[in-house]
């Protein structure tokens, strides 16, 4: 069966980088959720306005079927999405028994260091405090969850990734 990885953290983490560097080397397409959100949800992030659970809700949905019908036909896929609650990485499970999950994880202050030398089209840096108060790191439960500290090379990143066999 094909395989639905969701790599998770805040803005900044390197979700985007490490996705388009790890799919080609397990045979799967990226997909940036940021593409995925409404106009509306990308025009409150560029006004610095905290999005809601209730913003979340159809991006989150939205971004289940997509992964979910990749995997039912037989395509790997990678959707860098932050799921940064775990309500949010529950619903995302609903109906997708091939999903995992990589925790992309950082300090504030290595990822503030590297958002504020970026420019993103609608997340400014001023949401990083408000992403990390939001976060609900994966606990011992969450079996389907591996955390990888970003502290490294991406090509360390990846190599752990692949080390862990998400995809066979």
């Amino acid at each position: 069966m094909a395989r639905f990885i969701i790599l998770m953290g805040v803005s900044g983490s390197g979700k985007t980088v490490v996705g388009r560097a790890l799919a080609p080397a397990i045979h799967a397409e990226f997909i940036d959720g940021d593409n995925l959100h409404s106009q509306r949800n990308v025009d409150k992030m560029a006004a610095g306005i905290p999005l809601t659970d209730e913003d979340r809700l159809d991006w989150l949905k939205l971004i289940a079927k997509v992964g979910r019908e990749h995997a039912e036909t037989g395509a790997n896929c990678i959707i860098a999405c932050s799921a940064l609650k775990k309500a949010y990485r529950d619903l995302l499970r609903v109906d997708n028994p091939a999903i995992h999950f990589v925790y992309l994880e950082g300090s504030f202050e290595l990822i503030h260091d590297r958002i504020s030398k970026r420019s993103h089209q609608y997340m400014p840096s001023s949401l990083l405090k408000s992403q990390f108060d939001t976060l609900e790191k994966p606990g011992s439960a969450e079996n389907d969850v591996l955390t990888v500290s970003i502290d490294q090379p991406v090509g360390k990143i990846i190599d752990e990734i692949i080390d862990a066999k998400l995809i066979s």
